[in-house]
């Protein structure tokens, strides 16, 4: 059993594509391991800014490969096709020989068994996989041909302590690699991992992300534990940190407490998302004026404190200038600068934007029962923070800066909260905006982008989503759903293309209003689908679904899941796919059309009428319910039905001679299939034996 060792030394590479590397060769060797049949009791893949490791564990120095059947082509297939395979697996006419299948008549051969040298395999195959990997971003230096993520400057490839001596472009593989990343003549050999790691180890340069992570978490809670703050939750910059790093070291730095009256958003944003950096907050969860690096080296002489400490101050002395220029200048008379700003060819500007949100968003204030005029004071001056230096430095901010503006030149609450929750929600786990002005003024927004891009034929493909319109159509969904409100989703569609034509824009997309709703219905499976809804009650939802009832919809999607599976939902399931079969069957056979009238004067047995007496008071609680439906109410009166409809098919002869008896009995029979799907599409459900 032997190590193979590999190493590639370059530049330092930026985080992410370092990490897409290490984890995608690390998934080719194993493939190609896997394909050759060769196991390895471990393997891992380890990475620093400079340096990638493969390490493959427990190999076997040789492969013994048996002999195969291998099926060539029919006997009676062309010569040429024969010769051709012959040629392709260098083998004589001799070695064929016919055998029979079920399929036919067909030449084979066998393989010789063979050994293949763990060693030889690996010199062939390291710069094939090395050479196929696609870079998103790469860089060719010098005179070389070589499209890598930063200059490679070595290769180091060991087997069972033996080099794998291969070309790769300009470099030369060998058990050697440069002990200095700023001093490349420095260099050292190595024939085995372990030895490797603790040579580094020895100099404070941890290899193993997953113990540099284990430094910086340790580090964090023993320097948070003692000053009595935290940091954010930011797995995804802490990860990002540990690959920018190979000798992680915690230094707790300041910036000038002036700038703690800033909104607290500008500052996070400096620190967490421009320079890495992680703020700190106190036990009242508000933001202080320390904050933590993670330094690549010990600062003995504290110049990377000072350093980064006047990086943090330069940055937030902008965003504090932009601030007080931008806070005061009068939204109102902003309006009119969003003249000048595209919101999209074909679409106008950010000015005719907001007057068709204006607009929408009347309509939208009038079924929420809310304030009109707030809703559209708010609709005219969102967009107004576009036109500030602030967001024009920190884009991050558009909608959060627009709030904090409103706030601070006195405008209402609800409007100041509305601008800031605007593009709420920006994912399918991010928070829904729940205030109603805030709920008003996002779905205006949204639903003017969706029928703009779609009207001019800016549509997602498969592949794409350039403007994010999936995302977009997901908020409306979800804004709607978690607000529980329904809104006439199919109206306020209407009425946005209708305000894109009174601008005089053209939206060239005939099919614009079937290819919106089939796009929400799209979207509403998708979301139904993340909710664990079962397929069949999807299939039923969306059956007859309307845009204007998709809160409804998801309710009722929602509580019969949770019952579907329970005594209550195999009642419901039961009775009505007895009655539906029946139903189907009789009317196939007999050819008779329904009237939807059933006469009650002709009944023959208790059964028909006790039936009927049920049907007749599920019919009276849907004609008495209102848009406050308790679903698991209806699931229940539903499922109350079974003994009237059990003891009707079991007593009641259906296919009755007397063609005006039986005809009576089948319009009962669909007048409770009909009344059933009040609720939902049970056709379309399994019952439970199926």
């Amino acid at each position: 059993m032997s190590e193979f060792f590999l190493e590639l030394f370059s530049e330092e590479i930026p985080a992410g594509l370092q990490k897409n590397l290490r984890e995608r060769i690390l998934d080719d060797f194993k493939n190609l391991f896997e394909k050759k049949l060769i196991k390895s009791k471990k393997n891992f893949s380890l990475s620093t800014p400079n340096r990638l490791v493969v390490i493959f564990e427990g190999l076997d120095k040789k492969i013994d490969i048996k002999s195969e059947e291998i099926r060539g082509p029919k006997t009676d297939a062309s010569e040429p096709a024969i010769e051709g395979f012959i040629r392709s697996n260098r083998i004589e006419k001799k070695n064929l020989y016919k055998k029979k299948s079920e399929k036919g008549e067909f030449y084979f051969f066998k393989t010789k068994p063979k050994s293949l040298e763990t060693h030889d395999l690996l010199k062939d195959f390291i710069p094939k996989i090395l050479g196929n990997y696609k870079w998103k971003k790469s860089m060719k230096w010098g005179e070389f041909d070589l499209n890598w993520g930063r200059p490679l400057k070595s290769i180091l490839s060991v087997f069972d302590k033996k080099i794998i001596n291969f070309e790769f472009h300009h470099l030369v593989s060998s058990n050697s690699t440069f002990i200095d990343k700023d001093l490349e003549e420095k260099t050292k050999t190595f024939d085995n991992f372990k030895t490797y790691e603790k040579f580094f180890e020895k100099q404070g340069i941890f290899i193993d992300q997953n113990k540099r992570l284990k430094i910086i978490n340790n580090s964090f809670s023993k320097i948070l534990k003692k000053s009595k703050l935290r940091i954010n939750d930011n797995s995804k910059l802490i990860n990002e940190v540990v690959d920018l790093v190979d000798s992680p070291n915690i230094l707790i730095c300041n910036f000038d407490k002036n700038f703690l009256s800033i909104p607290k958003e500008i500052l996070i944003l400096t620190m967490e998302t421009h320079q890495k950096y992680f703020p700190t907050f106190n036990s009242q969860n508000e933001i202080t004026n320390e904050f933590l690096i993670v330094a690549n080296r010990k600062d003995n002489k504290g110049f990377i404190k000072i350093g980064n400490e006047r990086v943090v101050d330069a940055r937030l002395n902008d965003a504090a200038f932009f601030w007080n220029k931008d806070k005061n200048r009068n939204l109102v008379k902003k309006v009119s600068d969003l003249k000048n700003m595209n919101f999209f060819k074909g679409l106008g500007t950010y000015f005719d934007k907001v007057q068709r949100m204006r607009k929408l968003g009347g309509i939208i204030s009038d079924a929420l029962l809310i304030s009109k005029e707030k809703v559209e004071l708010s609709a005219s001056i969102c967009k107004t923070d576009l036109t500030s230096e602030l967001v024009g430095e920190f884009p991050e901010l558009q909608g959060l800066m627009g709030g904090y503006f409103s706030a601070y030149q006195g405008f209402d609450k609800e409007i100041s909260l509305a601008i800031t929750e605007q593009y709420l929600p920006i994912g399918l786990n991010s928070r829904v905006p729940k205030r109603l002005y805030s709920f008003a003024l996002s779905i205006t927004d949204k639903i003017d982008t969706m029928t703009g891009f779609f009207g001019i034929e800016e549509k997602p493909t498969s592949s794409k989503d350039p403007f994010a319109l999936r995302r977009i159509a997901l908020g409306i969904i979800r804004t709607i759903i978690e607000n529980k409100k329904d809104l006439k989703i199919n109206d306020l569609l209407n009425y946005s293309s209708s305000l894109y034509e009174e601008q005089g824009f053209n939206l060239i997309n005939k099919n614009l209003h079937l290819e919106l709703y089939d796009f929400l219905k799209d979207r509403f499976i998708y979301y139904l689908k993340e909710k664990e809804i079962r397929h069949d009650i999807i299939e039923a939802s969306i059956s007859t679904l309307s845009l204007n009832k998709l809160y409804s919809t998801f309710e009722k999607a929602r509580c019969l899941n949770k019952i579907i599976n329970k005594k209550i939902g195999i009642d419901i399931t039961s009775s009505y796919k007895r009655a539906s079969n029946i139903l189907a069957s009789e009317l196939k056979d007999n050819k008779i059309e329904i009237e939807n009238t059933t006469d009650p004067g002709i009944f023959r047995s208790e059964f028909e009428k006790n039936l009927f007496k049920r049907i007749t008071e599920i019919k009276k609680y849907y004609s008495t319910i209102n848009n406050d439906e308790n679903y698991e109410k209806s699931l229940f009166i539903l499922a109350e039905a079974k003994k009237e409809v059990f003891e009707f098919f079991d007593n009641v002869k259906v296919n009755e001679e007397n063609e005006t008896l039986r005809k009576n009995r089948l319009e009962l029979i669909n007048m409770l299939c009909k009344t059933f799907q009040n609720f939902t599409n049970f056709q379309l459900l399994k019952a439970s034996n199926e």
